[in-house]
């Protein structure tokens, strides 16, 4: 059973009032675990505001821990131990409507809990079709994108076919071990057009038709999970590989920040959005909603984007968002959503894979152990 922000804040109110309300006293200071997935995005976020809510309220101790990328299976087990340690998990659009569906994260009045923009536009529409689920509160729009080494690459890769085509580009790939957007960009170099994608993976035919594709470059794949992102950073940054997968902001850090002969690969980018959810059951419920309504204001979003090239997600932070804080470049250019960048862009399909993810998953990993 979902439980709703309203019931849950009656009954931390309820725990306070006869003194069992785990919020410590006024002089303790509460430790608060933010699940993120670490490296470049969570520096940005520990630089937007973490830090500066810290400065600001001396009682609160922000804790890191960078398991989103098995967030799902985490707070599963939580749940089924009866023991929520996280009091807050950013995680991608499609696990927060599975995590949101399973009861495990709490249902949200956006308008009640968030900040509203700063000419009165309520959080709901500030924010608008980007609340995919009523459990997800959104922050930035990110891509995953490719980026490749400029001195081991003969011909500069152009398009996804590129990344598939082992004559035009010998050498080692790094892609991320699992089915989604390894399957639309299979489809995608394979022919399918971008709009038929999700028809076409809907049949045995087509995902057939997605692995047959991903068969032809499988021995030349070096795979990089989620938890561990940095991996194809670094096995860019080494060498080991010639194309990768990656986060646009972790790409913009090994090229802007690191100065490596990086460059990027727009073609066929996938959008996703990546937010907060709050688990049900979860510590210090006051503290983390005080928490939220500051780290996801319009000004603090667009803070974010001083420190790393993703969107902000409320339209009033896109005019605040200029140079970097530290390098001193535009941001604009770095963005996906820059349209010189947003040529031809897949925009990810949420509730398709949190319908589809855990058979897909099983197929891609019994795939893999072929």
């Amino acid at each position: 059973m979902k439980v709703s922000m309203k019931q849950s804040t009656l009954a931390i109110a309820a725990a306070a009032a006869i003194g069992l309300g785990g919020v410590g006293t006024a002089s303790a200071q509460t430790e608060l675990v933010v699940v993120s997935w670490g490296g470049a995005y969570s520096a940005s976020q520990q630089k937007a505001y973490h830090d500066p809510y810290m400065a600001e309220n001396s009682d609160i101790k922000i804790v890191n821990d960078d398991s989103s990328g098995t967030a799902v299976a985490k707070l599963r087990a939580m749940n089924e131990a009866g023991n929520i340690t996280w009091a807050l998990v950013d995680v991608v659009a499609a696990d927060s409507i599975r995590l949101c569906d399973e009861g495990l994260a709490m249902e949200i009045d956006h308008d009640e809990m968030l900040a509203a923009a700063p000419d009165g536009t309520p959080a709901s529409e500030d924010f608008g079709d980007l609340i995919v689920s009523p459990c997800f509160i959104p922050q930035i729009v990110y891509s995953t994108t490719f980026g490749y080494r400029t001195d081991l690459v003969d011909t500069a890769p152009t398009s996804i076919a590129d990344v598939f085509d082992l004559e035009k580009i010998p050498g080692k790939r790094s892609l991320e071990k699992r089915p989604i957007n390894n399957l639309e960009w299979a489809l995608l170099a394979d022919g399918v057009e971008a709009d038929q994608i999700y028809d076409v993976l809907s049949t045995d035919e087509g995902v057939d038709r997605a692995f047959a594709k991903l068969d032809t470059i499988k021995d030349q794949v070096v795979w990089w999970d989620a938890g561990k992102a940095a991996q194809a950073i670094q096995l860019l940054a080494d060498g080991e590989v010639v194309i990768a997968s990656a986060y646009n902001g972790r790409l913009f850090s090994l090229i802007e920040e690191d100065k490596q002969p990086v460059a990027m690969m727009w073609d066929w980018q996938v959008f996703d959005l990546d937010g907060w959810i709050i688990p049900v059951g979860g510590p210090h419920l006051e503290e983390v909603t005080e928490f939220v309504k500051y780290a996801t204001d319009t000004q603090r979003l667009a803070d974010q984007a001083k420190f790393i090239s993703y969107g902000p997600a409320r339209a009033s932070s896109a005019p605040l968002v200029g140079k970097h804080a530290e390098l001193g470049i535009d941001m604009a250019p770095h963005m996906p959503t820059d349209p010189e960048n947003s040529k031809t862009t897949l925009l990810y399909n949420y509730e398709w894979w949190a319908d589809n993810q855990d058979d897909l998953t099983e197929r891609f990993n019994a795939w893999l152990a072929q």
